[in-house]
């Protein structure tokens, strides 16, 4: 594998073309960086002034005390995501009410929160403090607020005009989340009715590193934009001159050169697409730095995805021990907002595993497809936060040069049912012309809203769609809506407290850990949950056990359970189960009848349906997709004749995960009109 450089103004000069296993000085121009030993750590008061954006303190607070809304950009590391909340605190912009952050994930609304509260020596959930699904460390003293998008988007269900907040600030714009799409209608529309009401004005603040500013400027009525000059540390980049046909065989031998050159104080982070990926990676990097020739430095490899446990996801956040270099593999959970210290190399596979909607086939699929400059930029950021770095992008420059300018937002490429609903909650007068900012499609908009029809969440009058009381209640849960629904069905088969679980379960990252190197250990550890009915039950036996066990974290360790993760299942569990006791839901177990929870998941999954053909194929029954058991399923080596299952996953065929065995006969009587017509379809 070879690498080509490229020259951008921003960055040092390229280096020279470099092979593997070529000393290092052959590639990397001298002087370009300083090697040696980690850094002494700088008191918070120095990092804060030593960050790019304090040169700017004075301008900011001066325009951001004149404008309602305004776009700040500013580079990865330029301290904008940290700073800005802070000198609006301390220049009483916004003090009548509170400052809220948006953030597109948990960990880093949550890491940010712990930083920002560290900066303003107070305690976290005083000051500062943090909302997230299902985990709320806020106070009555609270002033400044990280929360994920989602939390703010369900405030707003509560009071539609956000009283609360004085300042609220959509960070990490460029993300394009579902939720922040939605959220920038809310918001733009609360700033407006609180100004027709006389109320405390609204001042909106969009921050990204990378976007495309003349639409964000436009949409939010010609607001200013306003440019954060520099990034910390500067960064070269490397292109392969060749195009790589394996990505992860690529990254592989990109990570042993630099490991054999550079010093070991130089950290390592990797861009992968997956879990299975990650582990995979994981084992081999740990398999190769066994058996280095000795003088070499020992390699500490830590995966970073969603569903890892979050005591592990922590660790990336630590020093490696002395004489050890930290080799970081990750999702593009690392691509935004978090800083891990210590970094000093990014190597990019330029791919990302993300979800694609089709309204005409009802599919929503997880793909791995490559990502968009934007992102490539925000990847290449993360290698000069502390010191000036090197990244490594896995692709050509022409590769580069046809890669999508910004990411396609969510709200184009999702099922779009739960945002719907939200809509509808919120009052909207009439979803079908909603104001997004980057509109879905017609097809998409009515498929959701088809879907909500079929889940009994709506009525249709004339050009109207009307919330019905059902589809209110779903609302009332932050879930998806066939889950809410799933949840509002169970008292008639008498296992609310089942499926009060099962939904649990399958709302937090995986509670299943699943260590490559460990598979005969795992299924051995397994074995006594198996149920052949399904990863539904499978699951529930494990909550089942674990709680009978007292919530033992040596008992999670031995079965290779995510503690973590459980205890946030039974956190979940009880907040929805707080819903439905609010709703006067009766609450009943069906203890050891596990007929009832399948039938149950029958009736709120039936549009997730698969049949097994003759061939001994499945297809999905909405759209006759030909479809397969995933390997991680209980199922995999079984052949049931109907299953319902959570979720399809695409990467060399179509895949369903969390399945579970039904009848074909639950699922004509949960909605025999959509059956009928689905039978008639397939005859024709």
């Amino acid at each position: 594998m070879v690498y080509g450089t490229m020259s951008q103004d921003s960055y040092l000069p390229p280096a020279k073309k470099f092979k593997p296993g070529t000393p290092q000085s052959s590639y990397i121009r001298k002087g370009a960086m300083q090697l040696g030993p980690r850094k002494h750590p700088v008191p918070i008061e120095q990092q804060r002034r030593n960050l790019p954006i304090y040169q700017a303190r004075a301008q900011i607070i001066g325009q951001l005390r004149q404008l309602d809304s305004a776009i700040v950009i500013g580079e990865t590391g330029s301290g904008k995501t940290t700073q800005i909340p802070q000198y609006l605190y301390e220049a009483s912009i916004g003090r009548q009410g509170v400052i809220a952050i948006t953030q597109p994930r948990r960990v880093a609304a949550i890491s940010l929160a712990s930083r920002v509260s560290e900066e303003r020596k107070a305690e976290l959930g005083k000051l500062v403090g943090y909302t997230v699904r299902f985990e709320d460390v806020t106070s009555e003293e609270t002033k400044v607020k990280f929360l994920t998008d989602g939390m703010l988007l369900r405030e707003a269900i509560g009071d539609p005009l956000l009283r609360r907040y004085s300042v609220i600030i959509l960070d990490e714009a460029h993300e394009r989340t579902v939720h922040t799409d939605v959220l920038f209608g809310v918001v733009k529309m609360a700033q407006k009715k609180r100004k027709e009401l006389g109320k405390l004005p609204l001042k909106v603040i969009i921050m990204s590193a990378t976007m495309d500013v003349d639409l964000f400027s436009e949409y939010f009525n010609g607001a200013p934009v306003l440019y954060l000059e520099g990034r910390q540390h500067p960064i070269q980049i490397f292109y392969t001159k060749q195009s790589q046909s394996d990505y992860l065989q690529a990254a592989l031998v990109t990570v042993f050169q630099i490991h054999q050159e550079a010093p070991s104080s130089h950290d390592i982070l990797v861009f992968l697409t997956g879990q299975e990926e990650i582990e995979a990676m994981t084992k081999t990097c740990r398999d190769i730095a066994k058996h280095l020739p000795d003088g070499c430095s020992q390699m500490t490899v830590m995966p970073l995805y969603a569903s890892l446990p979050h005591s592990q996801q922590f660790r990336v956040f630590q020093n490696a021990p002395k004489d050890h270099r930290k080799v970081i593999l990750s999702t593009n959970i690392a691509e935004t907002s978090i800083t891990i210290t210590g970094i000093k190399y990014v190597v990019d596979t330029g791919m990302v595993k993300a979800k694609k909607y089709n309204p005409d086939s009802g599919l929503e699929v997880l793909a791995v497809q490559k990502i968009s400059k934007a992102q490539a930029w925000q990847r290449t950021g993360r290698a000069g936060r502390e010191d000036s770095g090197i990244c490594y992008r896995l692709y050509t420059e022409d590769e580069f040069e046809k890669f999508e300018k910004m990411t396609i937002p969510e709200i184009q490429r999702c099922n779009l049912a739960s945002v719907m609903l939200q809509l509808l909650v919120l009052r909207v007068p009439n979803v079908f012309t909603f104001d997004f900012m980057s509109k879905p499609s017609p097809d998409s908009i009515r498929a959701a809203v088809d879907q909500l029809d079929l889940l009994g969440a709506i009525e249709r009058r004339e050009d109207q769609v009307i919330l019905t009381p059902l589809g209110r209640k779903m609302a009332s849960f932050p879930l998806e809506p066939r889950f809410s629904k799933t949840i509002l069905l169970s008292p008639k088969f008498h296992c609310t407290e089942e499926i009060l679980t099962i939904v649990a379960l399958l709302s937090v990252d995986s509670v299943l850990h699943n260590p490559p190197a460990k598979r005969d250990e795992v299924q051995a550890a397994r074995k006594k949950f198996i149920s052949s009915e399904g990863d539904h039950i499978t699951l529930l036996n494990v909550y089942r056990a674990f709680k009978s066990l007292g919530k033992n974290k040596e008992w999670c360790r031995e079965n290779f359970i995510n503690g973590r993760n459980m205890m946030l299942v039974s956190e979940v569990r009880s907040q929805l189960r707080d819903i439905c006791i609010k709703m006067s839901m009766p609450i009943e177990s069906s203890r050891t009848d596990t007929r009832n929870i399948r039938q149950c998941l029958a009736h709120g999954l039936f549009m997730n349906a698969a049949e097994l053909q003759p061939d001994g194929t499945y297809t999905t029954v909405e759209t006759h997709q030909p479809v397969a058991i995933h390997p991680s399923s209980v199922l995999f080596h079984c052949k049931p004749a109907c299953v319902i299952y959570n979720e399809l996953l695409h990467t060399s065929k179509c895949y369903m995960r969390d399945l579970c065995v039904v009848d074909a006969d639950w699922l004509f009587e949960a909605a025999p009109e959509y059956f009928r017509r689905k039978l008639k379809s397939s005859k024709n």
